[in-house]
């Protein structure tokens, strides 16, 4: 099964709630009214908010990236690496 890595920019977010409406369970109204992705994690390093999902969350997930206005959702697919010692 693959996963997917969804980066959220809030900077960038002007608070549609597209990915709301799309993605239910994974985006809610912060208190600023813009949008938050839920149970992610902020990365200091890219100024984004990061959460790992797997195949079953991303049709709903891409639903919401193809639909933001600002693009504030990336997501790219998260490739797993064996290493043989």
């Amino acid at each position: 099964m693959s996963s997917y890595k969804v980066e959220f920019d809030k900077d960038v977010c002007i608070g549609t709630l597209y990915c709301k409406a799309a993605a239910e369970h994974f985006y809610k109204i912060g208190d600023d009214g813009k949008t938050e992705l839920i149970d992610s994690l902020y990365n200091p390093k890219t100024a984004k908010y990061e959460l790992m999902i797997d195949e079953s969350a991303f049709a709903v997930n891409e639903d919401a990236a193809d639909g933001c206005p600002v693009e504030a959702i990336i997501i790219t697919k998260h490739i797993h690496r064996l290493i043989n010692i």
